[in-house]
């Protein structure tokens, strides 16, 4: 069973959107040490902890710097990311953004569910 891997909050100001998290929620939110061919400076990325790891919580997202009118985006760990994506159509969702490489993380693709909702598919580096 597929389970929900991390989530992403887009943001217009995302120093103001760090400092909210932070003090509303008590969130530990830090730039990303992520190699900058991942193109995430341009995206101010910062990862958020949200808590200890928890049997049935999810503690893990992201804080980025918006780019269109996006929403909260929520990321659906899978072993086999093609063969979920070979059955989006199918089963009346939209592949939105087709598998993606991103180099020394894993893959990764967008889908909008039979709800017009965003989903995120994401199948890490040597989990496939």
């Amino acid at each position: 069973m597929a389970n929900l891997s991390h989530f992403m909050i887009p943001a217009d100001d995302v120093a103001r959107a760090r400092r909210f998290y932070a003090a509303l929620l008590g969130w530990k939110i830090e730039p990303t040490a992520a190699p900058e061919t991942m193109g995430l400076g341009a995206m101010q990325y910062h990862e958020i902890t949200t808590g200890p790891v928890e049997p049935g919580s999810l503690n893990h997202g992201g804080l980025y710097k918006r780019h269109e009118k996006e929403p909260i985006l929520d990321f659906v760990q899978v072993g086999d990311i093609e063969g979920v994506v070979s059955k989006v159509e199918m089963l009346g969702g939209k592949v939105m953004m087709p598998v993606s490489e991103i180099p020394g993380v894993g893959l990764t693709a967008m889908i909008l569910d039979t709800e017009n909702n965003l989903v995120g598919l994401w199948s890490p580096e040597g989990h496939e």
